[in-house]
């Protein structure tokens, strides 16, 4: 039997405990995000999505299982993956060039000064900031800080960009507009994004896939949400109209309010195999059976 290829990012068997004896905050946990895909977790405070962020990052260590990024597992940061947190985290002493040439010049130490620069430019330019290049962060808006933030990111063209509520401390207005061009971005650079967020327009708006994941302690991954909206058709000022959209949002929503508590008696007597994930697209006509997620041994 021939074994799938995984993809390009693979949780296997995540789990972590705080202290000996306490309950484990997630447990068994198995997913996939495939490459140029953006993925976005949702689940109640609590339940451990920063923490797993933290362990795509290398930042944190898991308690038990793995995550392999590109057939290599995780052991540590790397600059294969850029992470945006919910501040902008800019160096406040250097300017919006010298931010991000700072982290262009990490990844490539080779490069003169001039090939920093001039790539620099490039992703300052592709989020809008051209101009505002020769401001330090103390001049810059809170959405323009964040624009910096994502430059740099993408700046190092990493296998993995990881979003950890990136606009959850933005006005509404500059949240938007952030959400448009972070689509954008994704569109045009083909870039595999794992994002966490509260908002469940927002990751209709911007995933292609939605993992929903129970309340914590002992939290676990329910099931996977296929966005039945293509990224073509996602436009922030008309999402409502589209016809996917309802059916999508109201199964996100009975999710978070309902099932998210109750997942265990859901299942009760169902054989839940944390391998073989129910997949659902809400809003399609035909009813869509359960699919199999690949079941991948450990590389350890």
């Amino acid at each position: 039997m021939t074994i799938p290829a995984r993809p390009l990012i693979s949780v296997e068997g995540l789990a972590r405990r705080f202290g000996n004896t306490g309950p484990a905050v997630f447990e068994d946990i198995w997913f996939g995000v495939e490459r140029g895909e953006f993925c976005c977790l949702i689940g109640h405070s609590g339940c451990g999505k920063t923490t797993i962020l933290n362990v795509l990052a290398g930042l944190d260590a898991p308690s038990g299982g793995a995550v392999i990024v590109d057939n290599r597992e995780i052991d540590g940061p790397s600059l294969d993956r850029a992470v945006i947190f919910q501040g902008h985290a800019l160096l406040p002493w250097l300017t919006v060039l010298g931010n991000i040439a700072f982290a262009v010049a990490s990844r490539w130490p080779s490069w003169d000064r001039a090939k920093v620069r001039a790539h620099a430019m490039t992703f300052i330019e592709l989020v809008g900031l051209k101009g505002a290049e020769n401001k330090r962060p103390a001049q810059l808006s809170g959405g323009m800080k964040q624009r910096v933030g994502i430059a740099r990111a993408l700046s190092i063209q990493p296998k993995m960009l990881l979003m950890d509520e990136p606009f959850s401390a933005l006005d509404a207005l500059t949240r938007g507009m952030l959400q448009e061009e972070v689509l954008r971005l994704c569109n045009e650079t083909h870039q595999t994004v794992f994002m966490i967020t509260h908002d469940v327009d927002e990751a209709i708006l911007l995933a292609d896939k939605i993992v929903l994941m129970t309340n914590g302690p002992g939290a676990r991954i329910a099931e996977i949400v296929v966005n039945t909206m293509p990224r073509a058709e996602r436009h922030r000022n008309d999402l409502h109209r589209h016809p996917q959209y309802y059916a999508i949002r109201n199964h996100l929503v009975e999710f978070l309010v309902n099932r998210s508590r109750n997942f265990d008696a859901e299942i009760a007597g169902q054989g839940y195999d944390p391998r073989r994930l129910r997949v659902v697209k809400p809003g399609l006509a035909a009813v869509n059976p359960p699919a199999e997620v690949v079941s991948l041994g450990l590389s350890r």
